[in-house]
């Protein structure tokens, strides 16, 4: 992970030079096998099936009529590309965000913990496909509103799965097949981390600051075209 990403993505949006990044790098294809390991799997809800799928087109409708990119030239990242900082931040994202659900899901497995795995694939399955959006929006040349949109988003949406998970985690302690108290112990430490850690995303970082430094910037940007 590069000191350009995204604080609140997993992706690099650092610009390449001279254009724009190709399809797909590295993180977006890890992204898209979870992604299609998951919807096999039959553990995700139709319903985030099709927010993925609507908010795809929706970024697309907007970035069209609303916030077209204002030259072929990559936008700069919103923050630079050399904050060590925001790397720290952006890496403990992807650890406690995906590394450790996607560990959590493949221990519940040999555990036969069937609850926890299906009551934390749909945030991993969101974040999965908000790295791949992100991705698209940084190699694809969207403007920064875009950019901003994929995040917050699906960050928003992850709150309710998430929510979700850590209520399964509590309760599970009277149902069956929920695996060893260690086990039970660290699902709800992983959900409680998670919640924790991406509503300061959402509430601290993405929308008091990222969001209007994004806009400033774009719309500044505008004015000078």
């Amino acid at each position: 992970m590069s000191a350009g990403a995204a604080p609140i993505a997993l992706t690099n949006e650092k610009p390449s030079i001279g254009g724009r990044q190709g399809f797909f790098n590295f993180n977006q294809l890890n992204s898209l096998a979870l992604i299609v390991i998951l919807a096999a799997s039959g553990m995700v809800a139709f319903q985030d099936f099709a927010f993925v799928i609507l908010s795809f087109f929706y970024m697309l409708f907007i970035s069209k009529v609303a916030f077209p990119a204002l030259s072929s030239a990559p936008e700069p990242p919103v923050f630079g590309n050399n904050s060590r900082l925001l790397t720290v931040y952006v890496s403990v994202g992807a650890v406690v965000g995906l590394l450790l659900p996607v560990v959590y899901m493949v221990h519940g497995v040999l555990e036969g913990d069937k609850e926890g795995i299906k009551a934390a694939a749909p945030h991993v399955f969101l974040l999965a496909s908000q790295v791949f959006m992100e991705g698209m929006t940084f190699s694809g040349g969207f403007s920064l509103p875009i950019r901003v949109f994929v995040p917050v988003v699906y960050n928003s949406m992850r709150m309710y799965a998430i929510l979700e998970w850590l209520k399964n985690e509590i309760t599970k302690v009277n149902k069956e097949h929920h695996g060893s108290i260690r086990r039970l112990q660290v699902g709800r430490g992983l959900a409680i981390a998670n919640m924790v850690f991406w509503s300061f995303n959402l509430f601290g970082f993405l929308l008091p600051f990222y969001l209007p430094k994004a806009f400033k910037k774009y719309y500044a940007a505008g004015k000078e075209s």
